[in-house]
């Protein structure tokens, strides 16, 4: 699992995939969102540009991204 320390009052989902680095650049986040291989707290979810929050969690390709 990977801790992601955020340090604002939340982090765009695009944004958020780029700083833990599970993909390349913004188009590749925009792309897997899109196509729904983002899970956000359980559900799939295919908004790029929604507000992730302290203690959500995020799945994507195997990975779990907690925010802390």
């Amino acid at each position: 699992m990977i801790e992601f320390i955020l340090t604002g009052d939340y982090i765009q989902m695009i944004q958020l995939l780029k700083a833990t680095n599970l993909v390349q650049t913004g188009g590749e986040a925009q792309i897997v969102v899109s196509q729904g291989e983002v899970k956000y707290n359980g559900t799939v979810d295919t908004r790029k540009r929604l507000k992730v929050k302290q203690g959500d969690l995020v799945e994507f390709r195997g990975h779990q991204i907690l925010v802390k």
